[in-house]
């Protein structure tokens, strides 16, 4: 549906029921008739957890800011995508997730299909056997009794042999082990500590207990893991060689930022859509860009337990060294920050921008929150399971699903298995549960006709021509006895 105006509780209501915007459109998946369903995700910022893959991209942004260090890692090819060792890296609780073969992939001849069946059966044979293996530093060597170990052939006989390491080269095993300087100096605090208490005690031995207890209290606590602001806030040298900074700017023609920029930012749009997306000029002109990320039907609004910048339409433009790389389009709503769109310069995908940008905004996201306490969860759009490459969004945990029959949130682990077996899958395992968002009075349907707002049932009446109940119960069915009262649905 074409969306003229709309209160950002409005929209916030409608993604809440499966539907998403794509400029002044709003739309939503016929969930059991598309080919590909696609789950509204969300990510509960609050307790959001980076993963290894995910701090390695905000390290290697530090390295790039603070010292011009530029990774080699493989290029993004989706405005969020992450890299495809961040799917096995990630640790998903459904183990079919975070692994898919090449042969899922790529057909296989029938040459190669029986080449890894038989390397199969060998190694099923000879599980207990291990092929030979290069060892330096005084680990064990495993050497087999020729000099040269066949590819694809287990060893038939294994030995082990000591090798001791080459001068200057492993850890002098004649030394004791090198310790921490921390741990010196909590065991000497402990040492002092247990003199001090003998000698209070008259030259008495401690108690076992008591000394266990002196020893658990030196332990240094357990480093708590690293947020996202450890990395995204972390104060830079002096000498930094590059100066990033991600300004928040409303999407309105009436803003000076917005305007100042709108050109800079529509031209590294077509750069991004021609060089990723294969879009031609035409495609993409100033035009296209104002239509699809700059139109927004949200009603600019701030509200006392709001955000300071407000709700509504957003562009988080990316600058660095003065010029902006990549631009965030993001709706603050009351409940959230929905990801739009994001596109950059292809020139630096080394640094994982779609990723990065993620994880910028939801931490964006948990700053929000400090001010508006309702807001606390992070929409990165769809989650469509049944095409591989889109399944990165899974990767941002903790998140849920939303249930396409009863529009109620369910963790994304109890929904895997589900979406292993089936494309289209209910997630409320209650099948007594309905959605109790649902119509239930269609003569209370907003319209607007002849610029004159009236329930639909007035309108029904004095309408002439053909019904259209139809076209209204569908409308109302899909976007809820709430919004069917408050939104207004034009009728000519």
């Amino acid at each position: 549906m074409w969306a003229h105006s709309m209160t950002v509780q409005d929209y916030q209501d409608l993604i809440d029921r499966g539907w998403r915007r794509s400029g002044k459109c709003v739309y939503k998946p016929i969930m059991n008739q598309t080919c590909c369903p696609q789950y509204t995700i969300r990510c509960q910022a609050l307790c959001f957890q980076a993963s290894k893959s995910h701090k390695k991209v905000l390290k290697k942004m530090l390295k790039f800011i603070s010292k011009g260090d530029v990774s080699k890692a493989a290029s993004e090819d989706e405005p969020m995508d992450s890299h495809i060792e961040d799917a096995v890296v990630c640790d998903f609780a459904y183990k079919g997730e975070s692994h898919i073969s090449q042969s899922e992939l790529t057909p296989l001849s029938e040459d190669h299909t029986e080449r890894v069946e038989s390397e199969e059966k060998n190694a099923g044979e000879t599980k207990e056997e291990v092929n030979v293996q290069k060892v330096e530093s005084g680990c064990p060597q495993i050497c087999t009794d020729k000099d040269t170990a066949v590819p694809g052939e287990p060893s038939r006989s294994t030995k082990i042999v000591h090798v001791p390491p080459k001068p200057g080269k492993g850890a002098d095993l004649s030394k004791p082990p090198c310790r921490k300087a921390k741990d010196i100096r909590k065991e000497r605090k402990l040492q002092k500590l247990l003199q001090n208490q003998m000698c209070t005690l008259g030259g008495s031995q401690l108690q076992t207990e008591d000394q266990v207890f002196l020893l658990q209290n030196s332990k240094s606590k357990t480093n708590q893991p690293k947020t996202i602001e450890d990395f995204v806030f972390v104060s830079l040298p002096d000498d930094a060689q590059h100066k990033l900074e991600v300004r928040l700017v409303p999407v309105s023609f009436e803003d000076p930022q917005f305007k100042s920029s709108f050109n800079q930012s529509a031209a590294l749009f077509a750069k991004y859509q021609m060089a990723i997306h294969k879009d031609t000029p035409s495609d993409c002109g100033e035009n296209e860009f104002t239509r699809f990320l700059c139109d927004s039907p949200l009603e600019a609004e701030n509200a006392p337990n709001g955000p300071e910048c407000g709700y509504g339409s957003f562009h988080q433009q990316y600058w660095l060294d003065g010029k902006i790389i990549a631009v965030g389009v993001i709706d603050i709503l009351p409940y959230c920050v929905s990801s739009v769109y994001l596109y950059y310069d292809p020139d630096y995908s080394f640094l994982s921008l779609g990723v990065y940008s993620a994880l910028r905004e939801i931490a964006f996201t948990r700053q929000l929150h400090e001010k508006a306490p309702d807001l606390c969860f992070y929409y990165m759009g769809f989650y469509i399971h049944s095409c591989p490459k889109m399944r990165y969004k899974g990767q941002y945990r903790p998140s849920d699903l939303l249930c396409p029959e009863t529009y109620v949130w369910t963790p994304i682990e109890r929904c895997l298995p589900l979406l292993e077996h089936s494309k289209y899958c209910r997630f409320n395992q209650d099948m007594k549960a309905v959605d109790e968002g649902r119509l239930k009075e269609l003569g209370r349907v907003r319209v607007l006709h002849k610029r004159t707002i009236m329930p639909y049932s007035v309108y029904k009446k004095g309408r002439k021509g053909p019904s259209d109940e139809a076209s209204v119960q569908q409308y109302a069915s899909l976007v809820g006895q709430t919004c069917s009262e408050r939104m207004l649905l034009f009728r000519s």
